[in-house]
């Protein structure tokens, strides 16, 4: 039996015109399975047949969920649809996040000739992305730049912002953006329609889906910048507070340039531990400034300002379960994850190494612990599968709590002495290279930027240190020695393994051997 389909006088498939190719790129918890549900229910309100499929991604942000919706009106008989979309064959494409968007270019799924590309220009980073210990964020423009070129029609605005400031998610404020693009031949009140007989939290998502019709439809409007806000006034205790003014008082001697640094630098230290501590930062940062140039605009204190402060509120496990367990987080996580109002429970997973624990203990003894082999392995079998702590929980957020506010017990930590004898070799391997070498001085001071973290991320970025630290010394000599300190640290910057800081390495041994 054969079937005869509707043809056009030129011959050509009239089912193959008829039948709209939307395709979704989305990630876990922005909704891409709703927006597709809200998709295939209009069409049908509407009298189309439509197939919706999806094609699911890899967990934790290294690829999206591929959600394809086919439909073709109810006068064309028997539409066959694909399960996937095709190169060249997508008449609208929304990315839920902006590095989706260029994904789908990349793909060829963004044509000139027929793509009407929707997409939020928000970031959600990927995997890749977070693993550079550098800045690793990849660049927004220039996959703007791609849209405007690929695509027929171009739909760009910050959806995400638009659905959170609603109460609700993505998906809703997609969704009325596609309505907004005109690119579906169907009337808004059949979106809105579809969005109600979803039945859970419609009203939220009717706002949403307004606020992305609005930007559909007119684009993002210009926001006023921000005005700066002025940080807020120390409040305590007066002993505490008069000592606070004393530093403050300090602070105001340094040239201005390097105040524009040390505020914050001293905030950061002060917060970490106390004011006493505060001293000992600018005691560090008096002793660079005396050595420094006011021809050289004090660059070298103005680096020492930033760098000083962050070797001096390390990551200890101290550390983070004070960051843990303050109210400011809660409200963070709550605006994330759009549960304002909502219950919700929260589990941090911690998974502190042996040298973690044994960094907690008085100097003397942590040093003895961390040297013993038998010690060191009982600890590791104790903590090497990590806790899963609910916070939400009275229990677990008092553990982390009273854990947290152990800041008195700091100085007499092992980590603690670790830390302040590897930042005073720092800071005189630094100072070591004035006054013959300027340059060398700042970049060694850079160089600090490398140490992040605690437990594995802290390790790798110490030893990656350690590697620019030898490679400085190997450079030392040469015109061109702040350079290629650069070089090497943007080198171990770029890639978690320090592959690249090695092939650098061998480079310099290559032209000194």
């Amino acid at each position: 039996m054969s079937i005869e389909l509707p043809v056009t006088a030129g011959g050509k498939l009239l089912v193959q015109d008829s039948v709209i190719k939307l395709a979704i790129l989305a990630v876990g918890g922005q909704g891409g399975g709703v927006l597709t549900n809200w998709i295939e229910s209009l069409a049908r309100s509407q009298g189309y047949s439509a197939q919706a499929t999806s094609v699911a991604g890899v967990a934790q942000r290294t690829g999206a969920t591929i959600y394809y919706v086919e439909m073709a009106p109810g006068d064309v008989p028997h539409p066959v649809f694909s399960l996937a979309p095709a190169q060249g064959d997508v008449d609208i494409m929304i990315a839920a996040e902006m590095m989706e968007a260029g994904r789908a270019i990349m793909r060829g799924f963004v044509t000139p000739d027929r793509t009407t590309l929707i997409a939020s220009t928000h970031r959600a980073l990927a995997v890749s992305e977070k693993m550079v210990p550098g800045d690793g964020m990849a660049d927004a423009e220039e996959v703007r730049a791609a849209a405007e070129t690929a695509a027929k029609k171009l739909v760009m605005a910050d959806m995400e912002s638009a659905a959170l400031q609603s109460g609700s998610v993505i998906s809703a404020s997609l969704f009325g953006a596609l309505a907004g693009s005109g690119a579906l031949p169907f009337p808004r009140a059949a979106f809105e329609d579809a969005v109600r007989a979803g039945g859970k939290g419609v009203e939220a998502s009717l706002r949403a889906f307004a606020a992305g019709f609005e930007l559909a439809e007119h684009g993002e409007r210009p926001q006023p910048a921000p005005a700066e806000e002025a940080p807020a006034e120390p409040a305590g205790p007066d002993k505490a507070l008069r000592a606070w003014g004393d530093l403050m008082e300090r602070v105001s001697k340094f040239p201005a340039r390097v105040q524009d640094m040390a505020v914050p630098g001293l905030r950061r230290v002060v917060d970490f531990q106390d004011t006493a501590y505060g001293a000992e930062y600018l005691d560090r940062l008096q002793n660079v400034l005396d050595r420094d140039s006011a021809d050289k605009g004090y660059e070298l204190s103005r680096e020492a300002a930033k760098y000083i402060a962050v070797a001096m509120a390390y990551d200890d496990v101290i550390r983070v379960a004070d960051l843990k367990t303050r109210s400011s987080r809660l409200g963070r996580i709550e605006l994330q994850m759009g549960s304002q109002g909502k219950l919700m429970t929260l589990t941090d997973y911690l998974h502190p190494r042996a040298e973690e624990i044994a960094g907690l203990l008085p100097a003397r003894l942590g040093a003895r612990v961390e040297n013993s082999p038998k010690w060191m392995a009982r600890l590791d079998r104790l903590f090497s599968n990590g806790r899963r702590i609910r916070t939400d929980s009275l229990r677990g957020f008092v553990l982390l709590f009273v854990l947290g506010g152990l800041r008195s017990w700091r100085r007499r930590s092992l980590r603690h002495a670790q830390e302040q004898a590897h930042l005073d070799a720092w800071l005189a391997a630094a100072l070591g290279y004035l006054p013959q070498s300027y340059g060398m001085a700042v970049e060694v001071i850079r160089c600090r930027r490398l140490i992040k973290g605690y437990s594995d991320t802290h390790a790798r970025g110490l030893s990656k240190f350690d590697k620019v630290m030898q490679g400085a010394r190997m450079v030392a000599a040469r015109e061109d020695g702040p350079q290629w300190v650069a070089r090497l640290r943007e080198a171990a910057l770029k890639d978690e393994k320090g592959e690249m800081l090695d092939g650098a390495l061998k480079t310099i041994q290559s032209f000194t051997a």
